[in-house]
């Protein structure tokens, strides 16, 4: 029987009751909720398909085995590593793939009829899960919601997400050797910058550059907003964006003057065909992506600003935002922003060993572009 208490609690807490079975955990996720389910479980659904960045890590022989069913997002936003798993894993093509919570296309009576353990489920979506009364649906069939999150506060919450993961599928000790491993690569950027106290360039996040002719989508103190900060940057949005996600117009983007722009991209055919966002990510065609990105200083709120005439003007994956490799994305920021510092960082060895040590695919470069020789 699995039971759903709320708290006010945060974390992971594990503990024994006569009440349940010794094949019974029950942990509070990111929501804070405590639940209860059958452990290591056997058949989940996935929320969001790019959650497979999490699989990946902690049973990366065969991420696929215990998924049953899941969002159809992973080919669309991230088609290039959609395409490296498939050809190794070309099972996951015959996954079930579900509508989103979010826009209230998620079938419930799809879901009860694959008889998951668990489904998984990001923070974001809490609110709308909760006002279409899916997890009232859910309950009453005996499947648990189990909330994690890798995109509205990453700093906080991913280690305690692949704990989450770790204690679901009964692989805390690969859990906590990816945890050591962030935390070490991360150490090699803090504990530097904290040592030097350089200067802080001021840096413009251009958050989908190029997905829209609208400008500008930004971050303000979160995600790509905080790897700004932890890679010796200062955010230009920060105090005009309140929360994570938001909008700078071009006037206000010409008046900071940003000494670096970094535009997050990645290949969105599926979403804006022929778009003019920057296609970096695994296999991508460099020379392509710096064709892409050059057009994007041409914009308004690039008029005058020291980032393009210094060519100080980057682009990088977008999904660092979305997975638990944003600390690359921090190594590589650090080094664009201060090359001094970092001359014996290597992002690309990072990225690469990253893969070597943990994930069930093989590296492919590609992940970013610069119009600054590097």
């Amino acid at each position: 029987m699995k039971t759903f208490l709320p708290t006010a609690a945060c974390g992971l807490l594990l503990v024994a009751s006569g009440s349940i079975s010794a094949q019974d955990i029950t942990l509070t996720d990111i929501a804070g909720r405590q639940v209860t389910v059958d452990a290591p479980v056997k058949r989940m659904i996935l929320g969001e398909g790019r959650q497979v960045y999490l699989l990946g890590a902690l049973q990366p022989e065969a991420p696929f085995e215990s998924v049953v069913g899941w969002r159809e997002d992973f080919s669309q936003a991230d088609p290039d590593n959609y395409a490296h798993y498939a050809e190794r894993f070309p099972e996951l093509e015959k996954i079930p793939t579900f509508g989103g919570f979010k826009d209230g296309t998620f079938d419930v009576e799809q879901a009860a009829a694959l008889k998951p353990d668990v489904v998984l489920m990001n923070l974001e979506a809490r609110q709308a899960t909760e006002d279409a009364a899916y997890d009232d649906k859910l309950a009453q069939l005996d499947i648990p919601i189990v909330y994690v999150d890798f995109r509205e506060d990453p700093l906080a919450n991913t280690t305690p997400s692949m704990r989450l993961m770790g204690q679901l599928l009964g692989k805390e000790d690969k859990a906590e050797a990816f945890i050591a491993y962030t935390e070490e690569q991360m150490a090699r950027v803090t504990e530097v910058i904290a040592k030097q106290d350089p200067q802080r360039p001021d840096v413009f996040i251009d958050r989908a550059g190029g997905y829209s002719d609208d400008c500008c989508m930004s971050f303000g103190p979160g995600n790509f907003g905080e790897y700004v900060d932890l890679a010796g940057g200062h955010n230009i949005a920060e105090g005009i964006i309140p929360s994570t996600f938001g909008t700078l117009n071009p006037e206000q983007i010409i008046a900071a003057n940003p000494e670096h722009v970094v535009v997050t991209g990645g290949s969105w055919d599926a979403y804006v065909p022929g778009g003019k966002w920057v296609g970096v990510g695994p296999g991508a065609d460099q020379e392509l992506a710096r064709e892409k990105l050059q057009a994007l200083t041409q914009r308004v709120a690039m008029t005058g600003i020291q980032a393009v005439d210094d060519a100080n003007f980057h682009a990088i994956w977008h999904q660092f935002y979305n997975s638990p490799y944003y600390f690359v994305a921090v190594q590589k920021m650090a080094k664009w922003f201060h090359p001094e510092l970092f001359a014996d960082l290597d992002p690309e060895a990072t990225m690469q060993e990253l893969h070597e040590r943990f994930l069930p695919v093989d590296y492919a470069p590609g992940y970013w572009v610069s119009l600054k020789d590097e």
